[in-house]
């Protein structure tokens, strides 16, 4: 597995890089599904997830947390129990400058000359008070899903907040 790369080297006021039809080799998105559950369902509870801090959260991170949350709330509420929506694309870009290091990396290495970047990965671009993670289900499941939203919390690179919103 390749090693992850420090957030400070992607944080900061960056123009958005998106258009990925101008760049080539942009890795594959990690989130396999953003509906899991059942969608069709009406359920009297919304439980949601949403940042308190601008960031950047990437697309490995999303998905574990809704892999997370999707097996806790599975094992209390059963497959048609609920309804599990992720609600960020990371539609983000981030490249990453590889630096030779070593013997002889002085002669082999540019530094910081023409540093473009290789794309390493992809990931969504959260402003404070962003709803990420919306689950659904019945009023008997609802302390079940505010644990499975605070797991997935956990996986995430910013404080969250649990809103409960019951019909």
């Amino acid at each position: 597995m390749a090693k992850k790369n420090p957030a400070h080297m992607f944080r900061g006021k960056k123009k958005a890089y998106t258009r990925k039809e101008y760049i080539g080799g942009v890795p594959a998105s990690r989130i396999t599904q953003f509906d899991v559950g059942s969608p069709s369902d009406n359920f009297s509870v919304e439980v949601t997830l949403s940042a308190q801090e601008e960031c950047l959260v990437r697309h490995n991170a999303l998905e574990s947390a809704r892999v997370t949350a999707n097996r806790y709330i599975q094992t209390h509420a059963g497959r048609e129990g609920y309804h599990l929506k992720i609600r960020v694309y990371p539609h983000h870009v981030l490249r990453h400058n590889k630096i030779a290091q070593g013997a002889g990396a002085d002669r082999v290495s540019m530094g910081m000359r023409k540093s473009f970047g290789k794309t390493v990965g992809t990931a969504a671009r959260v402003k404070p008070g962003q709803k990420l993670i919306t689950l659904r289900t019945s009023g008997e499941f609802l302390v079940q899903a505010k644990e499975a939203l605070r797991k997935s919390s956990h996986k995430l690179p910013t404080p969250c907040r649990i809103n409960v919103d019951q019909s």
